[in-house]
């Protein structure tokens, strides 16, 4: 019986992200700015197979240490994400993502007529979690929803 196994190489120091839903790999990519020019060593599996959720897409950074902010930017399209703190081939640390309550300065309102989007009024966006999976955030300001589609787009341009 022929076994079959996804090898891809172990990473000396730096982050494993696993957990990623299926197709957003390239995306976190972009909120973390990576473009494959910064010099770390940078392995993206995408649609393996996963028992928990059927597919799911894997990206491990050789060099890099994820900060508070991009593990946030992370929660908001990849709320299953696990991250993996790698030193000397070992796993340091693993932990859940969790989307915070509150996105604060990240996103922008979608509605042209919220208060954020005046350039007279110097206020910064605010946004409250009403759903984690899949995410959905209300502006504090004009009570417009943004839905994961909006999101997505605007984490992708922004990087």
């Amino acid at each position: 019986m022929e076994k079959h196994e996804l090898k891809v190489q172990k990473i000396k120091e730096g982050t494993v992200i696993d957990h990623i839903p299926a197709g957003h790999a390239l995306s976190v990519l972009k909120i973390l700015g990576i473009t494959g020019r910064e010099g770390f060593i940078v392995t993206i599996a995408c649609n393996v197979p996963s028992k928990k959720y059927g597919k799911k897409d894997i990206v491990k950074i050789e060099g890099k240490e994820l900060k508070v902010e991009e593990v946030n930017k992370i929660a908001l399209i990849a709320p299953t994400a696990t991250i993996n703190i790698i030193k000397n081939y070992n796993v340091v640390e693993k932990y859940k993502i969790s989307v915070p309550k509150e996105i604060v300065n990240i996103l922008k309102c979608t509605n042209p007529s919220c208060i954020t989007r005046s350039e007279r009024e110097p206020i910064t966006s605010k946004f409250k979690v009403i759903s984690e999976k899949p995410v959905r955030l209300r502006c504090v300001f004009c009570n417009n929803i943004l839905e994961l589609e909006d999101i997505e787009k605007q984490v992708s341009e922004k990087y």
